[in-house]
C-alpha cells in the first residue's frame, strides 16, 4: 500500500500551537500523517473504551459493596439491639425454705435485691432492711440473696441462714438460697444486674456484701448502692416516696 509522506518542518508546526504532533515533530522531521491520525482516532477510541470498561466496574463492585452491608444490616444486630434481650421477669429462683421465687409477680413493684451475709460488719442492715419493707411494702418488694463470696461470711447451710434472719432479725422479706454473686459461677440474675449487655442501664462491681439493685416497677434497673448506703437512706428512700 502506498505511503504518502509529508514533511512538515518544526517551524511549521510550531506556527500552530495545540498541535498533537509538536512533540513528536520536534523528535522526527516526518510522519505518515494520515495513518498517524488513524491511529492516534484507534487509541483514543481504545483508552475511552477502556475508561468506560474500568468505570462499569467500579460500579458494579461499588453496588455489590452497599447490597453486601445493607444485608449484613438486617442481619447482624446493632449494638442497641443486644440491649435489653432479657428482663429481671424472666428469673426464678430457689427459695431459703424451698419452693421458687418468681419475679415475674413482683410486677408493678419495686424491687431492692440485696447480696446478704450473716457474719459481716454490714448484717444489722437486715434489721433496717425489714423496716424499709415493712414502711413500703405496698409497693416495694425487697429480696435477700445469702453469699459466701466475700471472707467467707455466710458460711452457713439454708437452713442455719433462716434460722439466724428470723431470730436476730424478725425478716420476713423473701430470701432466695444461698448463691454467689461474682466469678465463675456467677448466679445468672446478678450476672444479669451487673452487665449492660443484659441489663441494657449500668455495668457493675460488687465489692463486698449487702450491695443493693433497685429496679423500678416495670423491671428496669434504677441504680446500684454499695455496702456503705444503709437500707433507710436518703439515696434509697427517695425513689419510694
Amino acid at each position: 500500500m502506498p505511503i504518502l509522506i509529508l514533511v512538515v518542518t518544526k517551524n511549521k508546526i510550531e506556527n500552530k500551537p495545540g498541535n498533537l504532533l509538536r512533540k513528536f515533530l520536534i523528535k522526527k522531521n516526518s510522519i505518515n500523517l494520515p495513518g498517524f491520525r488513524r491511529s492516534f482516532s484507534i487509541i483514543q477510541r481504545k483508552s475511552l473504551y477502556e475508561f468506560v470498561s474500568l468505570q462499569k466496574n467500579k460500579m458494579k463492585k461499588f453496588i455489590v459493596a452497599c447490597a453486601a452491608l445493607i444485608l449484613v444490616s438486617f442481619i447482624l444486630p446493632s449494638k442497641k439491639d443486644n440491649l435489653i434481650k432479657t428482663s429481671i421477669y424472666q428469673f426464678k429462683v430457689e427459695g431459703l425454705s424451698g419452693g421458687k421465687i418468681d419475679f415475674s409477680q413482683f410486677k408493678g413493684k419495686k424491687i431492692l435485691i440485696v447480696n446478704t451475709a450473716s457474719k459481716c460488719g454490714f448484717t444489722p442492715q437486715y434489721e433496717y432492711l425489714e423496716k424499709l419493707y415493712q414502711q413500703y411494702k405496698d409497693k416495694l418488694v425487697i429480696v435477700g440473696f445469702p453469699a459466701n463470696n466475700f471472707g467467707s461470711q455466710e458460711p452457713g447451710t439454708n437452713d442455719e441462714i433462716k434460722a439466724f434472719c428470723t431470730k436476730n432479725y424478725g425478716v420476713t422479706f423473701p430470701m432466695a438460697a444461698k448463691v454467689s454473686v461474682k466469678g465463675d459461677d456467677i448466679a445468672p440474675i446478678f450476672k444479669w444486674l451487673t452487665n449492660k449487655t443484659e441489663n441494657g442501664v449500668l455495668d457493675a462491681d460488687i465489692k463486698w456484701n449487702f450491695t443493693k439493685f433497685l429496679l423500678d416497677e416495670h423491671g428496669n434497673l434504677i441504680a446500684k448502692f454499695d455496702s456503705n448506703v444503709g437500707p433507710m437512706s436518703e439515696d434509697i428512700v427517695k425513689y419510694l416516696k
